[in-house]
């Protein structure tokens, strides 16, 4: 069964030990940021540095300034974290290890581009920008997305692309000292926290049929008991959950309006980075077969995504293959790929002990690769566990 190890560039950039780390895990490929948000992580193994900060969103090599030079938005390049061509330079000693290398892009997810631009960015039912989270309707959005995975996705030496968040984000986000813990939010309450009332997406539900200020009032009435603390535990979630506080017709509605706006996206997307990758480039999307739901796994169809790409990545970690893969494995035709993606970091959530348990389910479930969450972040017993577990699947 074909694993794929997540990895940084500077997990691998100025440690000579890391590609043969890696490969000795048993992985056959790895998956290579090129694209990411901010971030703090720990280099465990690394001999410069023990913690690397990432102070925002950025591009990890070069930038082709002719592609952005009339831009409207544009990526950050990144500091010193990852100087120059940080991903090209992982990529060729990875590569010369005998490791196949595909990139790793995030998209609508970033905290400076909303914070400097911030007509980009969701408008939640109250009113408040969400920065984090660009609103995918939004025209000069859309541009920058689709130029954005053009380019990092094809990179000289890699092989193909994972896109991660290529659909809407919503409130779920972790933030620095977060604090809105206090109500708890079910799915269904997140889902309409998220619900964008920008510009755009009133005019989208004015083309609908909706009366966007009909739907903002109907929004924050179905809110109110959340607030309140009177929502029962326990009761539904998914759809039925949001249907029970929205309705039926509302919820179809404005499902109807985020899905086609997502959709229309992901086909632009995979499209401009085949044409730029060619024949045989491969393009997976990070994936949640919940079409509701926000995040760095796009909620989508199962039936559309995989029609549209290469196949899809799916979040199995705890138990949640049972949810992820069976609505994919339904409809997937060969040589389309349902990689199940496991943490491996015991201190992050992960359980690398099971993982061979966890992956042999997740095959039989339908899964056809694995993704390895994350080789740079786990310490050295949990990647001593991954090693026995892949040398058990063979």
């Amino acid at each position: 069964m074909k694993a794929s190890a997540f990895l940084y560039p500077w997990d691998v950039v100025g440690d000579p030990g890391a590609p043969a780390r890696v490969r000795d895990l048993g992985v056959r490929q790895v998956t290579l940021a090129s694209a990411y948000h901010s971030t703090r992580a720990l280099t465990p193994r690394h001999p410069l540095h023990r913690v690397v900060t990432a102070e925002h969103s950025a591009v990890l090599h070069p930038l082709d300034e002719d592609r952005w030079a009339d831009a409207e938005l544009r990526p950050y390049a990144a500091g010193d974290w990852a100087p120059g061509d940080a991903f090209g330079e992982a990529a060729a000693v990875l590569a010369d290890t005998g490791l196949d290398v595909h990139t790793w892009v995030v998209l609508a997810h970033n905290s400076r581009l909303g914070a400097e631009n911030p007509g980009t960015s969701v408008v939640n039912v109250y009113g408040d920008r969400y920065p984090w989270a660009p609103c995918i309707a939004r025209p000069a959005v859309r541009t920058y997305v689709v130029s954005l995975a053009a380019e990092a996705a094809v990179r000289p030496g890699a092989r193909g692309t994972e896109l991660e968040s290529l659909g809407w984000y919503g409130l779920a986000h972790l933030h620095a000292h977060d604090k809105i813990g206090g109500v708890p939010l079910g799915e269904a309450a997140q889902y309409l926290m998220s619900l964008c009332f920008c510009t755009v997406c009133r005019a989208g539900y004015l083309s609908l049929g909706l009366d966007p200020d009909e739907l903002n009032t109907a929004v924050r009435r179905a809110l109110e008991p959340v607030w309140a603390g009177a929502q029962a535990p326990g009761g539904p979630e998914g759809l039925a959950g949001i249907e029970k506080l929205l309705g039926a017709e509302l919820t179809a509605a404005t499902l109807d309006w985020r899905v086609s706006t997502a959709r229309s996206l992901q086909e632009a997307t995979v499209a401009a980075v085949r044409a730029h990758g060619g024949p045989g480039f491969q393009v997976l999307v990070h994936a949640d077969p919940h079409s509701h739901r926000t995040g760095a796994n796009a909620g989508v169809d199962p039936t559309h995504i995989l029609d549209t790409a290469d196949g899809v990545v799916l979040p199995c970690t705890g138990g949640a293959a049972e949810a992820m893969l069976p609505p994919f494995a339904a409809h997937r035709r060969e040589p389309t790929v349902l990689a199940a993606n496991f943490t491996v970091v015991a201190g992050m959530g992960g359980s690398p002990g099971t993982l061979a348990d966890d992956a042999a389910h997740a095959r039989a479930l339908g899964a056809t690769e694995l993704r390895l969450y994350h080789a740079g972040l786990a310490s050295d017993a949990d990647l001593a566990a991954v090693t026995a577990a892949l040398s058990r699947l063979g």
